[in-house]
């Protein structure tokens, strides 16, 4: 399959330390989030409930989950706190300008 980059958002639509929910057609929804203006992306649904990441909280580059508290390292995807145990997907974000892309199949 041909992977081509596609965007996301403007880098200013996501708050300092915190989250923005994207919805791509026809994918999944995406958490953005910027960590002192470095940019991540995960899938937005929490791997243990019916929760959506981007309305959870950042604390120490770790994303915590707002319906049971638990939590994903952002950078990874990994998750490093109960009661999640399976990772999250995660994408790499590539910055052109001002605007905020992922490579998409």
């Amino acid at each position: 399959m041909e992977r081509t980059m596609t965007y996301l958002c403007k880098k200013s639509d996501v708050p300092e330390n915190g989250t923005l929910r994207v919805v791509i057609a026809g994918s999944e929804p995406l958490a953005v989030y910027n960590l002192d203006g470095r940019f991540f992306a995960t899938e937005d649904r929490c791997s243990h409930g019916e929760a959506f990441l981007s309305e959870g909280f950042i604390e120490e580059g770790l994303i915590v989950c707002p319906f049971h508290f638990g939590s994903f390292d952002i950078r990874t995807g990994k998750p490093v706190g109960a009661p999640c145990t399976r990772e999250i997907a995660i994408f790499k974000v590539a910055e052109r300008g001002d605007d905020l892309l992922i490579e998409t199949e």
